[in-house]
């Protein structure tokens, strides 16, 4: 891996975003989101990501020039059209509008349709809690993992954000429903490591630590087994019913062509129920619990969501951004 300054990954995304036809401050909003998101040792989605994204520009799936749109509202609800623009402003635009809508009312929803893959869902998480909100927010995707009881690709890997404001540090949970996302086990298998616990099943229909494998026979394991693919099914629905949009089996399977998702968005106003000493108070407590328990090992210490990603944002903004020298150097000369 190649150590790069954060200032210069941001300035070759924002050159990169330019030559894709994005202008102004969209290019530089959505250079800043892959750029964070690399900061943040999210790597699978962050610089990794951009040559699919680029690629989705190239092929028409995604429009540089479409701008989300708001076509119907209720109370603190609305229904957002993305016409397909870039997914990671359309969901930025998406939870700013959210935040505005529960620091007016308490509360605050925003389902969006026809969007496109908003790369690291925990960036509207950390966005919203830097307002000191509660929040959840997920997408469905296109059909990349099997419901319990078949082997065929039915669910989507429908990312989950919940996010609890903390002085301190945010509390961040990002998740997909499966143990390992695909960019995950893009990753391992690329480095040829074996997973730190089943992931999946190969093509015999083994539980395997091979991520390869896994990619393979596109039979990853949801977490909870039946409990994860239930779990992706509802927030399939959900995410469909109030945005208008397409559920997960009217998605294209090919992932270069993954456009048109729904996607939610949901943030709470806590300090209408408690003063801000009381609720630092409270979720203080409970990491002070957690970071007391004894681990099982040592040298593993209990940490919250999110407390990882704080230290690798220090370390990287200290050391310089991990970065792949191929995919740098691709990216350096492309401009």
């Amino acid at each position: 891996m190649l150590r790069v300054p954060y200032a210069d990954l941001y300035s070759a995304l924002q050159k990169a975003m330019q030559q894709l036809g994005l202008q102004g401050d969209r290019a530089d909003l959505c250079a800043r989101l892959f750029a964070e998101t690399t900061r943040d040792g999210v790597y699978t989605h962050g610089l990794n990501r951009f040559p699919r994204f680029a690629a989705m520009v190239r092929n028409g799936s995604v429009d540089v020039t479409a701008e989300p749109e708001r076509i119907a509202a209720f109370g603190s609800i609305e229904r957002w059209d993305g016409h397909r623009g870039p997914g990671n402003l359309n969901a930025y635009a998406a939870m700013q509008r959210t935040i505005a809508l529960a620091k007016e009312n308490g509360i605050g929803a925003v389902a969006l349709a026809n969007t496109n893959h908003w790369m690291r869902g925990g960036s509207y998480g950390w966005l919203a809690a830097e307002h000191g909100l509660f929040s959840l927010c997920w997408s469905n995707t296109l059909p990349n993992l099997p419901a319990w009881g078949t082997a065929a690709p039915t669910v989507g890997n429908n990312p989950l954000v919940i996010a609890v404001p903390r002085p301190k540090g945010h509390v961040v949970l990002d998740m997909a429903m499966s143990q390992f996302s695909y960019g995950t086990l893009a990753a391992y298998s690329k480095r040829n490591a074996p997973l730190p616990v089943p992931g999946g099943y190969d093509t015999d229909g083994n539980l395997t630590t091979d991520a390869a494998a896994i990619e393979e026979s596109q039979r990853a394991l949801p977490i909870g087994y039946w409990k994860g693919s239930s779990l992706a099914l509802v927030l399939d629905m959900i995410a469909a019913m109030l945005a208008g949009g397409l559920a997960t089996h009217q998605l294209p399977l090919d992932p270069t062509l993954e456009a048109g998702q729904s996607q939610l968005f949901l943030a709470i106003n806590p300090t209408r129920l408690g003063t801000p000493d009381e609720l630092d108070r409270i979720v203080e407590d409970i990491i002070t619990n957690l970071h007391d328990t004894t681990p099982l090992d040592p040298a593993k210490p209990l940490r919250y969501p999110g407390e990882q990603t704080l230290h690798l944002r220090e370390e990287n903004l200290r050391l310089g951004v991990p970065v792949e020298p191929e995919l740098w150097q691709q990216i350096n000369t492309a401009q």
